[in-house]
């Protein structure tokens, strides 16, 4: 299924995230329990789980769905996977995002009116989906996602946060166009990882 075409150029290197000192904050473990899923399905079932946790250094470490855990130890597992797979990170962030749209599309499922479509999805995750997500839980820091309507079939995505997962971003985008049947082409003029003080995604449904 690629029916989502991204043009986004970012080059990055195969196993570099932001570490804890470039001021991110903790993770919620939601996060890795979608990620430990991802892995399982998409890389060879709990073995392979089990032997990122070993290469990333983290032992039998377990993540709850309601804790928070440290930007460290997210790190430290995307890199593996990167390592283990031979898939830059970009590209794992990218196919991690696509794999938990549908969950967390589900997991918010109350809160996206019947009418909406890829782009009014995108344009009120933010004052909608993440304002109930922190007035739940105030430990909860979910990314700041600033959304624009361009045009009937566009919309701009500018995203801004410590840990620079923008590929995460980019990934669910794909998945929340597939789930309503809807191409789109994606493209990234400005990103964090280029010396840009934040990502633009821009999302044209074709």
């Amino acid at each position: 299924m690629r029916n989502a075409q991204s043009s986004c150029k970012v080059s990055l290197p195969t196993r570099r995230l932001p570490s804890p000192a470039d001021g991110a904050s903790p993770v919620h473990g939601v996060i890795f329990s979608e990620l430990r899923k991802y892995v399982e399905q998409r890389h060879g079932g709990p073995a392979t789980w089990k032997s990122l946790l070993h290469e990333a250094g983290l032992g039998r470490r377990m993540y709850l769905p309601v804790g928070e855990y440290p930007d460290a130890d997210a790190v430290a597992l995307v890199s593996a996977a990167s390592a283990a797979t031979g898939v830059p990170v970009r590209g794992v962030l990218e196919d991690f995002g696509e794999f938990i749209a549908p969950d967390l599309m589900g997991m918010y499922r109350s809160l996206i009116r019947p009418e909406w479509r890829t782009l009014d999805f995108l344009e009120k995750t933010e004052e909608t989906i993440h304002r109930v997500v922190r007035l739940k839980d105030s430990d909860a820091r979910p990314p700041e996602i600033r959304c624009a309507r361009t045009a009937a079939n566009e919309a701009v995505i500018r995203y801004a946060s410590a840990r620079r997962m923008c590929g995460v971003a980019v990934g669910i985008v794909r998945g929340v166009a597939a789930h309503y049947g809807e191409a789109v082409q994606i493209d990234e003029p400005r990103c964090m990882h280029r010396g840009d003080p934040e990502c633009e995604i821009r999302v044209r449904v074709t």
